[in-house]
């Protein structure tokens, strides 16, 4: 098989506050994701807000959990996981069962987060997130360590480790220099969500002054896009926009002063949106043709979208698993 680079992303905003018809979207999200496992996907993620007033997927952890319960090859990737709001010890041992029942597939970005109302929701310090991010990182890395560690007094040693060894795949995420620094000092990889090159050097050098040789950056492509397949694009921007707009105006009304994040969005129209192009509905011949002409493409497919109807996430789906997989597969192949 091909290697082709496809995500899908399980963002679950918009989702209905009614239990029942919230149950249908998680369930239909595990649905997806064992199909797109099936199909060949090679990552399936998922994010981590809280109080969002349109619905954000809120348990990273257990949706990772589930995921693993239902596919067998994919990466399973939480993207990013606010680990400073968490019980350190407790967050170990988590991600260390999700890791066994997934046997090595789980990946995450750890992020620190930025909005005060998510650290006071979880009783955790916002005004020194800095310093706890520093403390939640250098206890995940000793609970994943073969020796015993002293915690709050007590020498403990966390049970299970992963199946990854030295610890799962993770990435220390942020947009500034102390979060460069955070991740060279440890030796971690860096991901960044928008590339800036003065980072990204000051990172390597970091790097090296730690003596660890073996990090790197990564960023997502300056042209990164989520997409949603449909044989009809302009028809579908008239009925399904707003689904977009539902996920772009919940995000940036999370903005921060001085600070970059990847999809800010300016007004509120459809129109607008569409615009920007960092949300895409395209046909499976034009995505056949990214894939084609640009080895390093990455497909992110986002089917449940703000609220998109259940039936039009599943369309979008089997476009792209049934009509651009198999096609860009035959011509690499050939």
């Amino acid at each position: 098989m091909a290697n082709i680079s496809s995500n899908l992303r399980i963002n679950l905003t918009g989702t209905e506050s009614e239990p029942q018809a919230a149950a249908l979207r998680y369930q239909a999200a595990l649905d997806m994701a064992e199909y797109a496992d099936a199909q060949g996907f090679s990552s399936v993620n998922v994010e981590e807000h809280h109080c969002a007033e349109n619905g954000w997927l809120p348990s990273p952890l257990t949706m990772a959990a589930a995921l693993a319960a239902r596919t067998e090859h994919c990466s399973i990737g939480i993207m990013a996981l606010l680990v400073t709001l968490y019980d350190p010890v407790r967050l170990a041992e988590d991600l260390a069962v999700i890791d066994l029942l997934s046997g090595g597939r789980l990946t995450f970005v750890a992020g620190m987060g930025y909005r005060e109302k998510e650290f006071r929701a979880m009783d955790k310090p916002y005004a020194t997130r800095g310093a706890w991010m520093d403390h939640v990182l250098d206890t995940l890395l000793a609970a994943w360590g073969d020796e015993p560690f002293e915690y709050n007094g007590q020498l403990i040693n966390v049970t299970p480790k992963p199946f990854q060894r030295p610890h799962p795949m993770f990435l220390v995420g942020g947009m500034s220099k102390p979060a460069a620094r955070r991740a060279a000092r440890r030796g971690l990889p860096f991901g960044p969500p928008i590339a800036d090159p003065e980072l990204e050097a000051l990172y390597y050098e970091e790097l090296t002054k730690h003596g660890h040789s073996n990090g790197f950056v990564y960023t997502p492509p300056a042209d990164f896009s989520v997409m949603f397949l449909h044989d009809d694009p302009e028809a579908a921007w008239d009925q399904l926009g707003h689904h977009f707009l539902v996920e772009a105006i919940e995000y940036s009304s999370w903005k921060e002063e001085g600070l970059q994040r990847p999809l800010e969005f300016a007004s509120s129209s459809v129109e607008a949106l569409r615009a920007e192009a960092r949300y895409e509905i395209i046909t499976p011949q034009e995505c056949i043709e990214r894939h084609l002409n640009r080895a390093e493409f990455f497909a992110t497919v986002h089917p449940l979208i703000g609220g998109m109807p259940l039936d039009a996430g599943w369309d979008c789906l089997r476009l792209y698993a049934e009509q651009v997989l198999p096609t860009v597969r035959a011509e690499l192949k050939g």
